[in-house]
């Protein structure tokens, strides 16, 4: 099993990324994903989510500028980050999880940097 995070990169505020979330070796369908972000000096924060059905959920601080997404069929998610903030900054990572059985998968983090 594997996901494969990408999409970071550098970008001024107000500025816009798309990370991708590539899923193998899983039934991708099945899982709730993720993204979650770790800046530096702070805690891990649950920025967006989408379960199976495609029903999302945010942070308070994303709303109305980031949008999860997901394409069963590219075994793949998204996170379009539009209005960027510089405290927007941080390493960005996907999880991929079930329940029922118990499953949890990471990916490696891909770092998002905005300059004000």
């Amino acid at each position: 099993v594997q996901l494969q995070a990408s999409g970071g990169g550098l970008v001024q505020a107000g500025g816009s990324l798309r990370l991708s979330c590539a899923a193998s070796g899983m039934l991708f369908s099945l899982y709730f994903i993720k993204w979650y972000r770790l800046a530096a000096g702070s805690r891990r924060e649950l920025v967006a989510s989408v379960s199976t059905g495609g029903m999302t959920n945010y942070a308070d601080s994303v709303k109305g500028r980031f949008t999860i997404s997901r394409d069963n069929a590219k075994n793949t998610a998204y996170l379009q980050m539009n209005s960027l903030k510089p405290e927007d900054t941080a390493v960005y990572y996907c999880n991929a999880l079930t329940y029922f059985p118990a499953r949890d998968y990471w990916g490696q983090g891909t770092l998002v940097t905005v300059s004000s």
